[in-house]
């Protein structure tokens, strides 16, 4: 019945996203449609907000008129004729294409249950309404402080780990056990993934106008963010960087907690969590060694990871993805000289007794 919509979906995702289109498979097969829905839905609300030559107040009507069409309130159809041409003509051509079959995306999302169409909806809602706030708000020299930034991760993706957390737990009934944590848990799960790429994209942000590091955190320091610029090395904002990669450690060593509280019998689904958080890390590790070479302002290019380390990532985790100790332990291993923090033997130990599940 939708075969076709489905069909779309699955090549949507490979143009909008290998990374995605390389993560969603390992979920078990009702959860992959969901998700993989779910990622094209704030696909859509993400072009809306990185368009160019859309101004905020247009940012604004077409965000809303995206939640309406997602709560079955208003056509997907006209939604698409409306913004399609408005789109700017570096927009992706796979984000174009996508945001013209936004009707068949909405008619997968309608197949859902009614828990799974509400989680999709709150989370398109926030997200939605939040970036449009923040592109209203945006400024060159940064957010006003670790509040500031808090706010934006979590209306970009904290609310997608919520919204994951709320799949996984309608999933599975040994998973919904500890949803509370878990919910907890996947807004800095989100915020440590998202911290990674507003790290990583400082210079091509800035290119764009916009900045999301927090004004509070550098000023403390001694750098005025509105001196950003890639002519030479800096110390003080070299020491901003530094609070900022330990405070993101932290996060991604919550999104490991949150990962073993998911049952080891669910593979799929610490796949999926796992690769995600093995690239991030990497990615920080090379933020961070290029921060202590002292060599200034980096590109995102200069800490993207190979396709070896996805690799070496991918074959880690899977080796070791039904064993919490070992996880654990490699975790130890890829954190260690990040600043900030390394998990300790309590939180090891309570995490372990929370986490472990006998095998089948």
């Amino acid at each position: 019945m939708l075969h076709s919509e489905l069909n779309y979906q699955q090549q949507s995702l490979q143009g909008v996203s290998r990374t995605f289109a390389l993560t969603i498979p390992q979920l078990p097969n009702p959860l992959q449609i969901v998700v993989g829905n779910a990622y094209l839905l704030c696909r859509i609300a993400d072009t809306i907000e990185d368009d160019p030559e859309l101004d905020s107040i247009q940012k604004t009507q077409f965000s809303q008129q995206f939640i309406a069409v997602v709560k079955g309130h208003y056509s997907p159809e006209k939604f698409a004729q409306s913004l399609a041409p408005q789109l700017a003509s570096q927009t992706l051509a796979a984000e174009k294409d996508l945001i013209r079959h936004t009707a068949s995306v909405i008619r997968v999302t309608r197949s859902f249950d009614a828990p799974q169409q509400q989680a999709l909806l709150r989370c398109v809602r926030i997200m939605s309404e939040g970036m449009a706030a923040f592109q209203r708000q945006r400024r060159p020299d940064g957010l006003a402080d670790m509040q500031a930034l808090d706010a934006y991760c979590y209306c970009v993706a904290g609310v997608v780990g919520e919204m994951l957390a709320s799949l996984f737990c309608y999933h599975n009934p040994a998973i919904a056990i500890h949803e509370k944590t878990l919910q907890k848990l996947s807004v800095s799960f989100g915020q440590g993934l998202q911290m990674v790429n507003i790290l990583k994209d400082i210079q091509t942000d800035q290119q764009r106008g916009v900045c999301w590091l927090p004004r509070s955190v550098f000023s403390a320091v001694g750098f005025d963010l509105k001196q950003l610029t890639k002519q030479c090395y800096q110390p003080a904002f070299d020491e901003g960087l530094e609070v900022l990669i330990a405070t993101c450690r932290e996060h991604l060593n919550d999104a490991l907690r949150y990962i073993l509280l998911i049952p080891v019998q669910e593979t799929g689904i610490r796949r999926f969590c796992l690769w995600a958080l093995g690239m991030a890390v990497l990615t920080l590790r090379k933020i961070d060694r290029h921060r202590r070479k002292q060599q200034g302002f980096y590109l995102a290019q200069d800490v993207k990871i190979s396709r070896n380390s996805v690799r070496a990532t991918i074959l880690l985790t899977n080796s070791f993805t039904r064993s919490d100790r070992a996880l654990q332990f490699l975790f130890q291993q890829w954190t260690r000289s990040l600043p900030g923090k390394a998990m300790s033997e309590n939180t090891i130990e309570q995490g372990a007794s929370q986490c472990e599940q006998p095998s089948e």
